[in-house]
């Protein structure tokens, strides 16, 4: 797919501390990719000088295979939407949206027939005549991508728009707003922190932590398979784990020798050489987590069950292992009988542990199909 920014060694600093430690990116033509990450990642500083409203200490930006890292914002194609939508206060709905194509310099009956055209897009037909204190929230924030989209551009920079709105209306427009970027075939840059948005609404996932990419991938490759403990705490709920490798198996099958006992996971295909007592880090999602009542093949790691409670169709388990340390369970209520106090016995399918922060920059291990 046709890549329609890069980013190349993108280090910035402010006040001494360096906040962007070398950003490479590509972004493809007509995606929808989200910088996703906790406060204070760099995801606004990444955006702000994707927009040119910060220069990198280091580092080129590319739009459309042109150096543009010198160029002032005016002079790049690519249009920013604001958490506060920066709408001007004065101008109703309609004279919003004209304002940057009156700087085009088109005639009245083009800037009429655009307005119209992208009110009709955003469902605002009708509301060209009022005023943005007159408007709901998410009624603004269409007004914001109306003029946005009328300002043209390559690349739309959306940070956090959605922040200001409740939940229920927010998760209304990722879906309008997602429906939108396609219907229009236009790359779209989004900021946040809420990985559900993130997840809901992306094509791909770029997270950050500490002014580095820690991983860029589809929602379901960060979900499934994060490459780092940071990806895997902070997207949905996994477990960490760390452990020996004890010897592998049939199949594919590695023996995990944990803190609280021994595990399974599918190992390698070629790309690690398995050493005996080497140190490793894996994951299990919360839902991948199951309960026995007595020790399963392969697996001898005891807990005990320390809180449960019904969480609408799902069970959520809180467990301590042997070592004290808590993991945790989500999975739908299968009759079983439970009571805080009692004594389980913990597994999950190998094909479900992750591997990683694998040692010296060594891939990860890639899985093979469950065994049987």
């Amino acid at each position: 797919m046709e890549t329609i920014l890069s980013l190349c060694g993108i280090r910035k600093q402010f006040d001494g501390v360096e906040v962007l430690k070398g950003i490479d990116l590509d972004v493809r033509k007509g995606e929808f990719l989200t910088f996703l990450g906790p406060s204070g990642c760099g995801k606004t500083t990444t955006l702000r000088i994707i927009a040119g409203l910060e220069a990198p200490d280091t580092g080129r930006v590319l739009l459309n295979g042109a150096d543009v890292t010198d160029l002032p914002p005016n002079k790049r194609n690519v249009n920013t939407i604001f958490q506060n939508y920066a709408l001007f206060p004065h101008m109703n709905v309609a004279a919003n949206i004209a304002y940057p194509l009156k700087l085009q310099h088109r005639k009245k009956p083009d800037i009429q027939a655009c307005v119209a055209d992208l009110l009709d897009l955003v469902q605002l037909s009708g509301f060209g005549g009022r005023r943005p204190d007159e408007l709901s929230g998410g009624q603004r924030q269409r007004v914001a991508i109306a003029r946005a989209l009328a300002a043209g551009g390559d690349v739309l920079l959306l940070d956090e728009p959605l922040g200001a709105l409740d939940l229920q209306l927010r998760r209304q427009m990722q879906r309008e707003l997602k429906a939108l970027q396609k219907r229009l075939g236009r790359t779209f840059l989004y900021i946040t922190h809420d990985q559900e948005e993130a997840i809901n609404m992306s094509d791909r996932i770029a997270v950050l932590h500490e002014g580095r990419l820690e991983q860029l991938g589809t929602p379901q490759e960060i979900y499934d398979r994060p490459k780092t403990r940071f990806v895997a705490g902070f997207i949905g709920q996994a477990n960490l784990f760390s452990a020996e490798e004890a010897g592998a198996f049939e199949d594919g099958v590695v023996r995990l020798a944990l803190d609280g006992g021994v595990g399974e996971a599918l190992a390698h295909d070629g790309a690690h050489e398995l050493h005996a007592c080497e140190q490793v880090s894996f994951c299990v999602r919360s839902e991948h987590i199951k309960i026995s009542e007595t020790p399963v093949p392969g697996f001898s790691i005891a807990a005990t069950v320390r809180d449960y409670s019904y969480l609408g169709g799902m069970l959520r388990i809180v467990l301590a292992l042997s070592d004290g340390r808590e993991i945790l369970c989500a999975n739908r209520p299968d009759g079983s009988v439970l009571s805080a106090g009692g004594r389980v016995w913990v597994f999950w399918d190998p094909k479900n542990a992750v591997f990683l922060d694998r040692p010296d920059g060594a891939p990860e291990i890639p899985r093979k199909g469950a065994r049987a």
